[in-house]
């Protein structure tokens, strides 16, 4: 309804699920495909990656109630141009809509400072090494060095956007992983491995 109401915008169709919405961009060719993430059969990230790939004239700006990490750099990864939150009104999803149209990036300005701040913590951070040790992921990189940092579950937490269970997930992980007991192991394995650098003097 609101999307119908918003000037130089036609809703040609809706879709209930990723599997629907790739199908009905196959034969509806839109523009824009307003895209949710969290998806019953395919969902949102999967979904974006079929239309980009199979449907390159028709842009996708991501339309969803979260805006964690792990939803947004996937869904940037999948090619969407865009990315909003729910809570956006129908004159910030019209200036996406229109700016995806143009070649541009329709983001809101939550998402556009997490994407700086993103850069700016990559930019600062210690140089890793190119292959995390014993088999660690991106994400458990990034736990082990905030916790290096001495950082708590929920600052970790807020520092990557996401809920404090994940964060005991990815702990669980990396523990497992490097055989690690305790988070003072967990420091001093940062150290040994060169991931963190002594402070000076």
């Amino acid at each position: 309804m609101l999307l119908g109401l918003l000037p130089g915008i036609e809703v040609v169709g809706a879709a209930g699920d990723g599997e629907e919405a790739v199908a009905l961009v196959a034969g509806l060719a839109p523009d824009v495909v307003l895209m949710d993430l969290r998806m019953p059969r395919c969902d949102g990230v999967e979904a974006t990656r079929r239309i980009r790939a199979e449907h390159p004239g028709t842009q996708v700006v991501v339309l969803t109630t979260f805006a964690d990490d792990e939803s947004l750099f996937p869904a940037l990864a999948a090619g969407a141009r865009g990315y909003l939150t729910k809570d956006a009104g129908g004159d910030e999803i019209a200036r996406a809509v229109h700016s995806v149209l143009c070649g541009d990036a329709g983001l809101s300005p939550g998402i556009q400072r997490r994407l700086l701040e993103r850069l700016s913590e990559a930019e600062r951070g210690p140089a890793a090494p190119s292959e995390p040790p014993d088999g660690l992921t991106a994400r458990e990189m990034e736990v082990l060095l905030l916790i290096a940092e001495g950082l708590s579950n929920p600052e970790i937490a807020r520092r990557l956007h996401v809920s404090t269970a994940t964060v005991k997930t990815h702990i669980n992980n990396l523990f497992t992983k490097t055989g690690l007991k305790d988070r003072a192991q967990a420091v001093r394995y940062a150290y040994a491995k060169g991931l963190v650098r002594p402070p000076a003097g």
